[in-house]
């Protein structure tokens, strides 16, 4: 038995070589290197893709003069992996357009 996708948890995943690829998400992991990577907001609740968030502090924003103001809702997040722990989710802003931010500058709706 093969083990679930650990992004989505998707059960359709199959063997390539030495990773685990997972159809649905697209996820591509090598499972005897595996840590699990969980996203947390500002209170530490888990964050998943497709989350809505409301952000707790203003941002600024290359090349924006208000950047983004806190409280401001962001629908449909997808979150990625990342080495250094920050821009780890990917949005997209109203009167910005696409951004990656931290989640810990986000609490979850």
């Amino acid at each position: 038995m093969l083990p679930n996708c650990p992004k989505c948890n998707s059960e359709y995943t199959y063997k390539d070589g030495d990773l685990m690829i997972c159809p649905e998400c697209g996820h591509e992991w090598n499972p005897e290197l595996v840590t699990e990577y969980v996203w947390k907001d500002a209170n530490g609740n888990v964050l998943n893709d497709g989350d809505s968030v409301v952000v707790i502090k203003q941002l600024k924003v290359k090349g924006s003069p208000s950047g983004i103001k806190q409280g401001t809702k962001i629908k449909n997040i997808k979150l990625k992996e990342t080495l250094d722990g920050t821009h780890d989710i990917d949005c997209k802003v109203d009167g910005i357009g696409r951004i990656e931010i931290s989640s810990k500058y986000v609490k979850k709706v």
